[in-house]
């Protein structure tokens, strides 16, 4: 009965070393497959293109990093952003996107809503709190909340911005020599409206100013580009959309099915934000849109928020690459409906990370945008936007 009593204990330790290890250990590796940098690191650019690069407000649509467990005001070793490298990419505006839901055998054809979802085992894994276990409005406030953190711990480096008077104060301290950040949060998928509208006020209480509809699968407010349903916006939709235009969020159609766009569009609404995807001319692909709807959409004075990774570019991803579908996106759309939309951190493979944009800056100067046209897609068309649609 001792020896027993011995190997239960032994089993017991191990179980708890186990479990152990698992928290420790495994949402880290899952992090380095899925935030992957291919490319070769820092690359030496022109003088010329460093000049411009440092005298540029840069801004990003769209990056996942609040998803994942990593400090962020310190540089990682793994994922594509954090304050640090924001600052060393001279990144004045981030929007960092609140992931709530994920389907289990995710793909750019035809998800169904109630496939398993990834997020809640990431959620369970990375030690979350309880609440957000099974709540998605509770992951997108936890998520905001770790945004809010990481502001108290270094204001230096990341102010959040709310209002239009937050952002003005970003950029006029980072025109007196400052380096800070202006961060923007955002949802990715109306998800954590859990079905009723009144949940977003928690939202905005949280600090999210950016409203995507859909993410991979269908919703209540309508279809996804990934869906099956195939249809428009839902009379919840209609009231979202209202809302957003009413309250001064800025409405993301990223993941949205091509109907709900044009039911957004026949809304006439105010500036419309595609924040990471790709026009369909430059890679023909069921995650960008035609280039006839982006068109609709940059004559709401909207944007498309060009991404860095494979399915948006046909595999072509180096700064090069990327800034061949910049400029082709600029002839498509005009010089003020193009920015940048990496989905860094969003479980995509790049071939650089934030740190890295003078690269594509020098790749903008050398695929023949103007300066103008290089300060307009690189952040000042952000700008504008925000101008526009923040009280």
């Amino acid at each position: 009965m001792r020896a027993f009593g011995k190997w239960l204990g032994r089993l017991l330790l191990l179980a708890v070393v186990g479990l152990a290890g698992f928290f420790i250990f495994a949402p880290a590796i899952v992090e380095q497959g899925r935030n992957a940098v291919l490319g070769p690191g820092p690359q030496a650019v022109p003088d010329a293109a460093q000049a411009l690069h440092d005298s540029l407000i840069i801004g990003d649509w769209h990056a996942d990093t609040t998803l994942w467990n990593r400090d962020l005001t310190e540089r990682g070793s793994r994922g594509q952003v954090d304050l640090p490298r924001l600052v060393e990419g001279n990144v004045a505006l981030q929007v960092f996107t609140s992931v709530t839901k994920s389907p289990a055998g995710q793909n750019y054809e035809e998800n169904e809503a109630e496939a398993f979802d990834n997020i809640t085992l990431l959620a369970f894994g990375q030690l979350w709190p309880p609440r957000t276990w099974t709540s998605l409005l509770e992951r997108a406030i936890y998520q905001a909340e770790r945004l809010h953190a990481a502001e108290a711990a270094a204001p230096e480096m990341l102010k959040i911005i709310k209002t239009r008077a937050d952002l003005e104060a970003v950029l006029e301290a980072r025109a007196s020599g400052s380096r800070v950040v202006g961060g923007i949060l955002g949802i990715e998928g109306a998800h954590p409206l859990e079905g009723k509208l009144e949940n977003l006020d928690a939202l905005v209480a949280a600090g999210h100013r950016l409203i995507a509809l859909q993410h991979f699968f269908d919703n209540e407010v309508g279809g996804s580009l990934h869906g099956q349903s195939g249809q428009g916006l839902t009379d919840l939709g209609r009231a979202l959309v209202e809302r957003v235009e009413a309250e001064g969020l800025i409405l993301d159609l990223a993941h949205s099915h091509p109907q709900v766009v044009r039911d957004v569009l026949a809304m006439n609404p105010g500036p419309l934000v595609v924040s990471h995807g790709g026009l369909s001319s430059f890679c023909e692909t069921p995650r960008n849109f035609s280039d006839d709807l982006m068109q609709a959409i940059a004559a709401t004075g909207g944007v498309l928020g060009v991404g860095y990774w494979d399915e948006v570019n046909c595999g072509a991803i180096t700064p090069p690459d990327i800034a061949r579908h910049i400029a082709m996106a600029v002839e498509v759309l005009g010089e003020d409906h193009v920015s940048l939309g990496s989905d860094f951190d969003g479980s995509v493979a790049t071939w650089f990370d934030t740190s890295q944009l003078n690269e594509l800056t020098a790749a903008l100067m050398a695929q023949g945008l103007s300066e103008g046209q290089i300060r307009k897609v690189m952040g000042e068309n952000m700008v504008r936007v925000l101008r526009e649609r923040l009280n």
